[in-house]
């Protein structure tokens, strides 16, 4: 399974010959002025809430792509008006897909559109792909609803923000990892803008002494989870 970080909260996801695209930002993201959107692939594009630095350039990938965009009813009713064909909206809860069953969770956070329109409620996703779990938190606050998941799934990989300010901070994400019991984290929503900027160096040690990895893939860069 192939991770690739493009900045902020976007990134890819290669599993089970299928392509997975993530709250599309990277053209209006300075730290990925190197990324080249024309040359994303995707069959599925997946928004975890309507905010600019998660849908900037889903409108254009998902034209370019044809991908399936996978969204909250109210993302997915706003992204169809700008003439996305292949929408599919969901809500909490289980959906099934052909390439399984994804689950959407909650998330502490908010949620409006580009045009300031209703954006519904922030969500994050589970998956299960090549035998792994993974969650993905999307935009969200410490809650202890993540006590759930742990219930629910053995997590093998645990996608969180660590920038702190918006959403949960690097303390707060390691708290995160003891309610999951997933000890394999990817760091994002970080270093974009000055109120999110951190000490990656710091934060890496932060885990490590509690005996989890925390991986902080650079823009661009794909590694195998």
């Amino acid at each position: 399974m192939k991770f690739t970080y493009y900045g902020q909260s976007c990134f890819s996801i290669v599993a089970d010959g299928k392509k997975f695209l993530f709250d599309p930002f990277i053209s209006h993201n300075p730290l990925a002025k190197d990324v080249d959107i024309k040359a994303i692939e995707a069959d599925y594009i997946l928004v975890s809430h309507g905010h600019g630095d998660h849908v900037a350039d889903l409108v254009q990938i998902a034209n370019q792509t044809g991908a399936q965009v996978i969204a909250m009813v109210e993302v997915a009713s706003w992204i169809t008006k700008q003439g996305v064909k292949n929408v599919t909206d969901i809500n909490f809860g289980k959906a099934k897909f052909d390439f399984g069953t994804l689950r959407t969770v909650w998330a502490v956070h908010s949620s409006s559109n580009p045009d300031e329109s209703y954006g519904g409620n922030p969500a994050g996703f589970v998956f299960e792909l090549e035998g792994k779990s993974i969650y993905y938190a999307g935009d969200t606050a410490l809650t202890m609803e993540m006590k759930l998941l742990a219930d629910l799934y053995n997590l093998d990989y645990t996608i969180l923000p660590i920038g702190g300010h918006y959403t949960m901070d690097v303390d707060d994400a390691l708290i995160a990892t003891k309610y999951l019991e997933c000890n394999k984290i990817v760091g994002v929503h970080y270093n974009t803008f000055p109120p999110i900027q951190i000490d990656t160096e710091d934060a890496v040690a932060k885990f490590k002494r509690e005996n989890k990895t925390l991986l902080l893939p650079g823009i661009g860069e794909t590694i195998e989870l």
